[in-house]
């Protein structure tokens, strides 16, 4: 799947979000950019905590600071991952509660960006990676 210019910079501004992750416990640095409707880009970082239930993923991080100011609706996501002192690993999909909360957000053809580079990556949508969702349509 292509993706535009702005979701190929996408990839770059995760990077820069994965650098701000805390992580002391896993090590796993994760870094989100999320490109909204109006083209603007939130970022977002894992943030753990000792008791790993209270640890936030940097999707939902993103999403999240969006959220609160008030934007909901949004173009693509771009994920990396990477072990602390290594930025070159495999690909660093989101999670399956990262991908509830996409879909409470965002259409099914949201664009999910996975990199492993600037230049290596993969591309799905959300209703690839999440299929027969639960949403707010079963429970009305």
């Amino acid at each position: 799947m292509d993706i535009s210019k702005e979701e190929k910079e996408l990839i770059k501004w995760a990077f820069i979000a994965a650098k701000k992750a805390y992580s002391p416990y896993s090590h796993f640095c994760v870094g989100a950019a999320l490109l909204t409707a109006e083209n603007g880009i939130y970022l977002g970082c894992n943030i753990e905590n000792s008791s790993y239930g209270a640890t936030n993923c940097a999707e939902r991080t993103a999403i999240f600071k969006a959220v609160s100011d008030g934007i909901k609706s949004f173009k693509a996501i771009a994920v990396v991952g990477y072990l602390e002192g290594n930025e070159s690993t495999d690909y660093a999909y989101p999670c399956g509660i990262c991908r509830q909360v996409m879909s409470e957000f965002c259409e099914p053809d949201f664009k999910i960006i996975v990199a492993k580079t600037q230049d290596d990556y993969k591309v799905f949508t959300l209703s690839e990676l999440l299929p027969q969702s639960f949403g707010a349509d079963n429970i009305k």
